[in-house]
């Protein structure tokens, strides 16, 4: 394996020990069906890092993060140029701009270095002044926000969240996110349904 391939793997593997552990810290009874399956996740792959243009924003993250969720933040920007950041739209789908303030790195799950056919897990950065579009998917999700106050919406009522706040989405339900002026970044948990399903967008939006 080259040095690239250790760096990458161990980024994965710090990540993945402080992960649970941290959840667990939140003792919050609707995490626990996420946390379990994630303590049986086995590492497969080994893949190739690979940034997006969101990672500029990376060093801000630390700066409007909470006290809870500092630690995890700082271990998430101190391996992030060693982990595969990915994008699940197009330009066709949400425009160019959208795409320039959008990535997710998956940690565990059918894609991810720790491989989990029951659950996924990993990190979501949105850059500022930019909306998710209202949204739905089979799987049961959990968001973690760990850094930046954003408009969160679900069923077409929005409030701010901030970090520290967990905000958990049932099967198909509508949801989306608007930020302002401060990056977010997020940790997701999915589970049920296709772990790696495109989101349904709820109203076309003409590309940028």
């Amino acid at each position: 394996m080259t040095k690239d391939r250790l760096d990458q793997a161990d980024a994965a593997a710090r990540l993945f020990a402080a992960l649970t552990p941290w959840l667990a810290g939140l003792d919050q009874e609707s995490l626990r069906p996420f946390i379990e399956p994630l303590e049986r996740a086995v590492r497969l792959r080994h893949p190739e890092p690979g940034g997006l243009p969101i990672l500029v924003w990376l060093d801000s993250l630390t700066e409007t993060a909470s006290v809870s969720t500092t630690p995890l933040v700082a271990e998430l920007v101190e391996t992030a140029f060693d982990l595969k950041w990915s994008q699940t739209y197009a330009a066709g789908d949400l425009g160019s701009r959208f795409l320039q303030r959008y990535g997710w790195t998956e940690l565990v799950g059918q894609r991810g270095p720790f491989h989990s056919d029951e659950v996924a897990a990993g990190f979501m950065m949105l850059g500022p002044d930019i909306e998710y579009p209202s949204h739905r998917h089979v799987a049961e999700e959990i968001y973690v926000v760990l850094s930046g106050a954003a408009s969160w919406s679900r069923d077409g009522v929005s409030n701010t969240q901030r970090p520290g706040t967990l905000i958990h989405h049932k099967s198909l339900i509508w949801h989306g996110v608007a930020t302002s002026q401060d990056p977010l970044l997020t940790l997701y948990l999915w589970r049920g349904g296709d772990l790696t399903q495109k989101s349904e967008i709820q109203a076309a939006r003409t590309p940028a």
